[in-house]
């Protein structure tokens, strides 16, 4: 019997039919040179050998006590959690990520553990995928991605690997390595004692930041998200769109303006949200706002939390593009700077104060002046090395994140070999044809290429 924390409760507490709260991934591989056509059905026979279940895929809530708490399932049906599907015919991608897209929209059920694991065949030239999906309650997003990443391996001629519910002891979660919205408000609230000797630089660079608000619009700050689109209510249908784009493309960018990867990522995500809104004239003619994590860790240890999540403007008001990335490259510095000065406690104190007013607009809806940011965009590091599982060759692997109220666009991407891998996860009636967006993303990437060609 394990009791959950206050900030997985909210999980729990936020989910709603149009709201589900749980986080995904798409992994996309090929068969096995020497795999035969059946290599996916007996694939699933192997798989469904794998009878016991580890924690924390063992767990499920009772919430019979004042606080709900994870017990271990006496009765856990594995194939409600583990499910052999096919696509229909002709099994493009496309067929691949509406079936994500409606997977993503059903809740789970809350009397079994609260994970699935989908592998899917009939895609074309050899290849199959997985779809797998946890409650952010159980595990955060980037714990789920590195539990699905210790599942595979880097010997291609590894077999009779287990699945994620079956990996050793060891595997379990780590969710407080990346901070998010609700967890550095949740780590403000606790630990009392730590907080109280940051409370005089936290305080000192929030009234800096309320300053400089007043004396300059052009600063962005917890005072400037636009109304938009992309913050009303939302429905419970879901559209899932995924696209890779090659790392040594951005990389050329980043040579050309001397910008990071981060930045070039987000100027894509920026042009793109700008020809959508413009599409449906509905561009407002103030700059996007995003939410980021960004990782302030300036040498290679291991150690310590070094992730702060800062406010940044996309410059969606500016039409040429090189001025859009170096207005980004600008904004994240100074909010990098900031930080700077700052120690670990001092940053997720700052965070969670300053989003103080985003948690309450988003939680109630009450406040629609406190607009703190439109989007979030995260960009989160994966796998330098090919993988394997099974001797099936890792193509790519797509992040499947939560669209929320007042949030309905979500717009995460992971790093794996020489690509980047872009998941966007947003409302299929708020944001209508949001598949077009990959188009976009391309398009801004191109922008770029060819004015760094200039």
């Amino acid at each position: 019997m394990k009791p959950l924390s206050p900030t997985d409760q909210l999980f729990l507490w936020l989910e709603k039919r149009q709201q589900p709260m749980h986080v995904g991934g798409l992994q996309l591989f090929s068969f096995p040179d020497d795999a035969p056509d059946d290599y996916v059905a007996q694939l699933a026979d192997q798989l469904r050998q794998h009878t016991e279940v580890t924690a924390p895929f063992d767990r499920r809530l009772d919430t019979r006590l004042a606080q709900p708490v994870w017990v271990h399932d006496e009765h856990l049906d594995l194939e409600h959690h583990f499910r052999f599907e096919a696509l229909p015919t002709p099994g493009r991608i496309r067929e691949l990520l509406t079936f994500v897209s409606a997977e993503h929209s059903h809740l789970m059920d809350r009397e079994r553990p609260l994970w699935e694991f989908h592998l899917i065949e009939g895609l074309g030239d050899r290849q199959f995928a997985l779809y797998i999906k946890v409650h952010h309650a159980l595990m955060d997003g980037v714990s789920a991605m590195r539990m699905g990443q210790r599942m595979l391996s880097t010997d291609p001629s590894e077999r009779n690997m287990p699945p994620i519910w079956d990996l050793p002891a060891g595997a379990g979660r780590d969710s407080a390595s990346r901070p998010t919205l609700w967890r550095s408000i949740g780590h403000l609230l606790g630990e009392s004692g730590k907080q109280l000797g940051t409370v005089p630089t936290v305080a000192r660079e929030i009234l800096r930041t309320v300053n400089e608000a007043r004396k300059n619009p052009a600063y962005d700050s917890i005072f400037h998200a636009p109304r938009s689109l992309l913050n009303q209510k939302i429905t419970g249908s879901r559209r899932f769109a995924a696209q890779s784009y090659g790392m040594e493309r951005i990389r050329q960018v980043c040579r050309a303006f001397g910008t990071t990867v981060n930045d070039v990522v987000m100027a894509m995500c920026a042009s793109a949200l700008r020809t959508y809104l413009m599409n449906l004239d509905a561009l407002p003619d103030k700059p996007l706002i995003a939410m980021v994590p960004v990782s302030l860790r300036h040498d290679d240890s291991a150690e310590g939390n070094q992730v702060g999540i800062i406010l940044a403007s996309l410059g969606t008001d500016l039409v040429d593009p090189v001025a859009r990335l170096m207005h980004i490259h600008q904004d994240v510095k100074l909010a990098k700077d900031r930080y700077a000065k700052m120690s670990s406690e001092e940053i997720l104190n700052y965070t969670a104060l300053t989003l103080a007013p985003a948690a309450f607009h988003l939680l109630t809806g009450m406040a629609p002046k406190w607009q703190t940011f439109n989007v979030v965009i995260s960009n989160v590091p994966g796998p330098k090395e090919t993988r394997y599982w099974n001797g099936a060759r890792l193509e790519g692997m797509y992040p499947v994140s939560i669209a929320m109220d007042r949030l309905a666009l979500n717009m995460t991407l992971t790093s794996y070999r020489d690509q980047v891998e872009f998941g966007l996860i947003g409302c299929r009636r708020t944001l209508p044809s949001l598949q077009r967006m990959l188009d976009y993303l391309e398009d801004g990437l191109v922008e770029l290429e060819r004015a760094a060609t200039l």
